[in-house]
């Protein structure tokens, strides 16, 4: 067989487009082209990967399976070249990170002084943002990685390290009429506006437990409004137990809330890119802090 990696790729543009002429479109390739390739790699495999007897090319049975098998070999492609990059290149030149704002920073100057000391030439740029810019950040190569909170799946393109957990809790104004019990069951709660988290578009929201509810983009505003009365919401505990709130805001039980209450933190990296000795070096540091 002699199949090559850009009859993969064109393949693997095809079926995830859902046309030859928009894989076209997508790679800036003369469709003719795009449907060489794919009749080449049929003929190099030995069966057909569309059926063309559609008004739209669909995959068939085979070509599922070769639709997993392909991405597969892409990846590995994107994972060597990475590395080989990495190899050459030696260490980091430049890292930045884009980090989600409701990550604790409690801990992080620290592993900043001991990069400083580590790695004396190393360039570094922080910046924040909600989880969907620091995504589009690292997809497009402005971040060489992001720190947030893992909500939903995350562009093919990316690939997500888990460094550990953080606990939410159930928050309410000192006044607010749900104080009168540390415990409640979800009719008591639904009975009463639930401020919910979304990111800075309002394209990924979180699920509301009530029908009356709000979509904020900040945990932190989300918090100034609870503590103003409007509402309740589960936030992050290292968040309701901040200075800022802490005199203003009651922590509920959780015990009755039918979702787990646990939020996962990672580093997200492109799947194509590789980190150096720095890059490396600092997700040990992240991994041991938020596991300590």
């Amino acid at each position: 067989m002699n199949w090559t990696i850009d009859q993969l790729k064109i393949f693997e543009m095809a079926a995830t487009e859902g046309s030859f002429s928009a894989a076209a479109r997508k790679l800036g390739k003369a469709q003719s082209r795009v449907s060489t390739a794919i009749a080449d790699l049929e003929l190099d495999l030995g069966a057909e990967l569309f059926d063309r007897s559609l008004h739209t090319p669909t995959l068939t049975p085979f070509g599922q399976e070769m639709l997993t098998e392909a991405r597969f070999v892409l990846a590995q492609r994107d994972r060597l070249n990475a590395r080989a990059m990495a190899a050459v290149a030696g260490q980091d030149i430049e890292l930045v990170i884009a980090g989600d704002e409701a990550v604790p920073l409690v801990g992080f100057q620290t592993i900043f002084a001991r990069l400083a000391e580590q790695f004396p030439n190393l360039k570094l740029t922080l910046t924040h943002g909600s989880r969907n810019d620091i995504a589009a950040a690292v997809l497009s190569g402005r971040a060489t990685m992001g720190v947030l909170f893992r909500s939903s799946q995350l562009d093919d393109d990316i690939e997500f390290h888990s460094v550990g957990h953080f606990k939410q809790t159930l928050i309410v104004a000192k006044d607010h009429p749900l104080c009168s019990n540390a415990e409640h069951n979800l009719s008591q709660l639904q009975a009463f506006r639930q401020l919910v988290i979304c990111d800075r578009l309002g394209e990924n929201r979180a699920a509301p437990l009530t029908s009356n509810y709000w979509h904020i983009d900040s945990y932190y505003q989300i918090s100034e409004m609870v503590a103003m009365g409007l509402g309740w919401a589960l936030v992050p505990e290292h968040i309701a137990r901040s200075p800022w709130y802490r005199d203003s805001l009651i922590s509920l039980s959780t015990q009755n809330i039918p979702q787990s209450t646990l939020v996962e933190v990672g580093v997200i990296k492109r799947r194509d890119q590789h980190f150096g000795e720095a890059g490396q070096w600092l997700l040990r540091q992240l991994e041991q802090l938020f596991n300590h």
